[in-house]
């Protein structure tokens, strides 16, 4: 006579409040999966900024003046936000994934939406 060994199914998928990323559930957030905001120690200290709010609406007014079916790189929108553009490359990915987990935007890859915790390599950013 065993123990039952069947699990509850996982909680309903969440994103990180900063990085846009999806949050795996853990047994260990069982009890307060309702309060788990964060994917990381390094999600949480950083949080999100003023400047991170002003990268999704760059996304956003890049998009605006757009056919509503076209999409931009996010090297537009950091070259467009500062002259040394290249540091602000991950931030806008993160601007972007935020902006996914709202329904706002896709993330696509060769033409197709992606994931866009999995995705790796060049992205452009359209209107949902």
């Amino acid at each position: 006579m065993g123990r039952d060994r069947s699990r509850a199914p996982e909680p309903q998928e969440r994103t990180c409040a900063a990085c846009g990323r999806r949050i795996e559930w853990r047994a260990k957030w069982a009890r307060d999966w309702d309060e788990v905001r964060w994917c990381s120690d390094a999600c949480r200290r950083h949080g999100v900024t003023e400047e991170d709010r002003a990268l999704e609406r760059g996304i956003l007014a890049a998009l605006e003046g757009r056919a509503a079916s076209a999409s931009v790189c996010p090297s537009e929108v950091a070259r467009a936000t500062a002259e040394d553009w290249r540091p602000l490359m991950e931030p806008v990915r993160r601007a972007a994934r935020r902006l996914v987990a709202a329904g706002e935007v896709e993330i696509l890859q060769g033409g197709r939406v992606v994931d866009p915790s999995t995705a790796k390599g060049p992205i452009r950013i359209r209107r949902a």
